[in-house]
């Protein structure tokens, strides 16, 4: 089976939730021309890093996050991975992934295991503890966030529990774009499943963003990759091709994990 995904490579404004779900939409729009089966969103696109103002404009549980991303899943009946959000919890904030399916319906919410200390995530978000794994159009996929790619054990964990592909959403930052390329490979070599990463473009106040939005075969080709401005990356990926290629290179069979503690 070939499904379509749409990465909406976006710009964000630090702090200002209204203008990027604005901007979402629009780009959005945009993306469903090419009538994709999923729409992925990049990390934190409704506040950016604006970290020391979450309190003031995080998302409630999600609740308006969720319900913009349901909205637009019925009108355009496409499933999306919905990038991630500062979602305000009753003990804190967490950057929480959202899957939401062509139905409307939210799948499963991943909030980010690994937080980024050179940001100062630590400081401002809690980090969660449930696994990324999802299911969209019978497939079994895995969700991850940013940080997370540089922990092999924690996609290995989700590949090893039958995970066909991996969604990143990220805000990965330009100084480390060679990083972010070599590491999404390795993941897609390593696990023998598809990597389609999902960044965003622009500046912030502190950094600059990498773009380069990537659709990664479980080959480690890159199937797609986008340039480091405000963009829609599309491609259609072979779901047959996962099974193919672990039956070419069982390592799944082949692992020890007895060995590896």
């Amino acid at each position: 089976m070939k499904l379509k995904i749409s990465c909406v490579q976006m710009d964000i404004v630090f702090g200002d939730p209204n203008k990027n779900y604005q901007s979402a939409e629009r780009l959005i729009e945009k993306a469903f021309t090419g009538k994709p089966d999923i729409i992925v969103l990049p990390e934190l696109w409704t506040t950016g890093y604006d970290l020391t103002r979450l309190n003031e404009i995080a998302d409630l549980k999600a609740v308006k996050t969720i319900e913009f991303l349901q909205h637009a899943a019925n009108k355009y009946q496409v499933h999306f991975v919905g990038g991630s959000v500062a979602n305000q919890q009753e003990n804190g904030v967490k950057n929480t992934l959202l899957i939401i399916n062509k139905e409307g319906k939210l799948v499963h919410q991943y909030s980010k295991l690994h937080l980024f200390k050179l940001m100062d995530e630590h400081v401002y978000l809690e980090a969660g503890s449930e696994k990324g794994l999802f299911q969209l159009e019978n497939y079994l996929f895995a969700g991850a966030i940013c940080y997370d790619i540089r922990f092999p054990e924690w996609i290995r964990a989700h590949a090893s529990e039958g995970a066909e592909a991996l969604f990143v959403v990220a805000e990965w930052p330009a100084s480390r774009l060679s990083h972010w390329r070599a590491l999404l490979i390795a993941r897609a070599i390593e696990n023998q499943c598809y990597v389609i990463a999902c960044n965003r473009s622009g500046y912030d106040p502190n950094n600059q963003f990498a773009g380069h939005s990537l659709i990664i075969d479980p080959w480690g080709e890159v199937i797609a990759e986008a340039g480091e401005s405000e963009e829609i990356l599309s491609a259609e990926i072979e779901m047959d091709l996962v099974k193919e290629v672990r039956r070419q290179i069982p390592i799944f069979t082949d692992r020890k994990p007895e060995f590896y503690k």
